[in-house]
């Protein structure tokens, strides 16, 4: 008798187990199909492998682009890879094909050459990886191409500086074509020429290579040219370039000239908020926004959203004027210049439920 009731007992337990197990997977089916109030959510975002191939990593503002993407796609749970091809076109083309070999889940591209970046970027969309670019002008159906102003922050800047010199002046400018920001920035600097017949450009230069110290180096070589009184202010295309030409400015004692540059990093910053540094003025996009809403893009194609082709970033004019005395980080701007930072663009409502 106390084997029968020791052997009812043991059904009526794996009863019990079985009952549970069944209770449990259904909460489980219940809550991956959109039921949040039993076990969380399913993240079938999480883990991908994103790769980002960067034409080049020079300077800070390069430096705090990729802190945003790296940041933003940790927020998604994925894993990051990043390959730099130190300003080789070819390089680049090559590593991006690598990546589309590896079958990572999506492709993030930093500058380059349209047309070298298009037999890779085709491949990619051909085995269905997404891809995001930054600041190149691809035009292929399916790719999601970002780019900052770049006309707009040359007009920004520019604007400010014919204020500055009473409409008249000599000018120098440091640019480099080859790049498509810079080739945008071109076209209004081109026109602001054509529209100020006062205002001369007597000296144009500028290198990609160790752009800031090379530009230092001939900025050097221009100011013993135009002795004090001859050059009113530098034009400069690149925050690189404006470190180099404001180096070799404020070493030669030559306070009468003023720069005016384009992007912003904490180390440009501080150039421009030290009274006796020429660099006074700068356009640019939070580098941080730009990596972050580059991510937000790629993540939108993953999860299936219909994306535009086309994704333009409004930049903000930051000059000495607007700032405080005491030194501040790009993540403290937004209190001197409400429009720096923070941007919400690529944001969707369903990523609340992936992003940590």
């Amino acid at each position: 008798m106390v084997f029968k009731w020791r052997k009812k007992q043991l059904v009526l337990i794996t009863l019990l187990i079985a009952f549970a197990m069944l209770t449990s997977a259904c909460g489980s089916n219940s809550a991956s199909s959109g039921d949040t109030t039993g076990a969380p959510l399913d993240k079938p975002l999480n883990g991908k492998r994103i790769a980002l191939i960067m034409e080049f990593n020079t300077g800070t503002f390069s430096q705090q682009y990729v802190q945003g993407v790296t940041e933003e796609v940790e927020k998604f749970g994925g894993q990051l890879t990043k390959f730099v091809a130190n300003n080789d076109k070819s390089r680049m083309a090559s590593l991006l094909e690598s990546a589309v070999t590896q079958k990572f889940d999506a492709i993030l591209t930093d500058h380059g050459d349209a047309d070298i970046l298009q037999a890779g970027i085709k491949k990619a969309l051909a085995q269905n990886i997404p891809v995001v670019v930054f600041d190149a002008d691809v035009k292929e159906a399916g790719v999601t191409v970002l780019s900052q102003d770049d006309q707009q922050m040359a007009k920004l800047t520019l604007d400010q500086l014919k204020k500055d010199i009473g409409g008249k002046g000599n000018i120098v400018k440091v640019w480099v074509a080859g790049f498509a920001p810079m080739e945008r920035r071109q076209i209004s600097y081109a026109k602001f020429i054509s529209e100020n017949p006062d205002i001369k450009e007597i000296a144009a230069f500028g290198n990609a290579q160790n752009p800031a110290l090379d530009t230092q180096t001939q900025m050097e070589a221009i100011l013993k040219q135009y002795p004090k009184g001859e050059i009113s202010a530098v034009w400069t295309a690149w925050d690189e370039f404006a470190k180099g030409a404001s180096r070799a400015i404020q070493q030669a004692g030559r306070t009468e000239i003023k720069v005016y540059g384009i992007d912003m990093s904490d180390e440009d910053l501080q150039m421009i908020q030290d009274p006796n540094n020429p660099w006074i003025a700068s356009a640019a996009v939070d580098p941080k926004d730009i990596g972050r809403i580059q991510v937000r893009y790629a993540y939108q194609k993953l999860h299936g959203d219909k994306t535009e082709d086309d994704v333009i970033l409004s930049p903000v004019y930051v000059s000495r004027e607007h700032l405080p005395t005491e030194q501040i980080s790009t993540t403290e701007l937004s209190k001197y210049v409400k429009e720096w930072g923070g941007s919400k663009q690529g944001l969707q409502d369903w990523m609340n439920e992936y992003r940590k």
